[in-house]
């Protein structure tokens, strides 16, 4: 059976929700594993969840990036294991270098912390192969350094190689090039995402709302499943 491990940095405040989420609403065993730790084996996806991670007092992710276990990360994503990295766990990505960009202070200067509408704009990757191409769906965002930028070299491969995953729907909450919400490696098996698909996985935290947020965790579960019949 697949096991998913959820990284635990100091800081971290969303690792409990990704956790209960895979194992009591899901139903996939999902464990946690320390920051510190530079062995990993026996899981088959990597999820690195929100949070402040060391308190991000240089910027975003650049402590936790340069920690045991992103070099684990690395190595597993050169290996083809999907890893989805959530708010701060997307600044971890990109800090790391396993992501392109930069993520930068909201243009408002302020954290911005309400729900939000995206829309996929691929549904080629283990994260969102349960999705309809250009389905749109609500999110909540929860982020002071959220905006996703990126020089017009970049944007471009971007496109050229759809690796752009979800973009804003019909706002753009904190100023990121090209609406962008998530984006993916070239080779399809990493996405950073800066809205918080955890805290949008049970009905009762979204009534009254376009929600289909769990799909991220249920598209991911599906691919493990099928790597495994495979």
């Amino acid at each position: 059976m697949a096991k998913i491990g959820i990284a635990v940095f100091p800081g971290s405040n969303c690792d409990r929700d990704v956790h209960h989420v895979l194992n009591n609403v899901i139903g996939i065993q999902a464990d946690f594993i320390w920051h510190t730790k530079d062995r990993i084996s026996g899981y088959d996806a990597m999820i690195i969840p929100g949070g402040f991670a060391f308190g991000d007092r240089l910027r975003a992710g650049i402590i936790a990036a340069h920690s045991p276990i992103i070099q684990e990360v690395k190595r597993m994503a050169k290996d083809s294991t999907p890893v989805i990295g959530i708010c701060n766990g997307f600044q971890i990505l990109v800090e790391s270098g396993l992501l392109p960009g930069a993520l930068m202070m909201n243009d408002s200067l302020r954290f911005v912390c309400r729900w939000t509408e995206v829309e996929v704009k691929n549904n080629k990757t283990p994260f969102t192969s349960q999705f309809a191409l250009r389905e749109t769906f609500g999110i909540p965002i929860a982020h002071g350094e959220g905006r996703y930028m990126a020089d017009s070299g970049i944007l471009k491969e971007l496109k050229k190689k759809n690796q752009i995953v979800l973009q804003y729907a019909n706002d753009d909450p904190n100023g990121s090039s090209d609406l962008i919400a998530a984006i993916c490696n070239e080779e399809g098996n990493v996405m950073g995402m800066m809205p918080h698909p955890e805290r949008a996985s049970e009905s009762i935290l979204a009534a009254g709302v376009k929600n289909n947020a769990i799909t991220i965790f249920r598209s991911l579960v599906s691919n493990l499943n099928q790597k495994a019949i495979a």
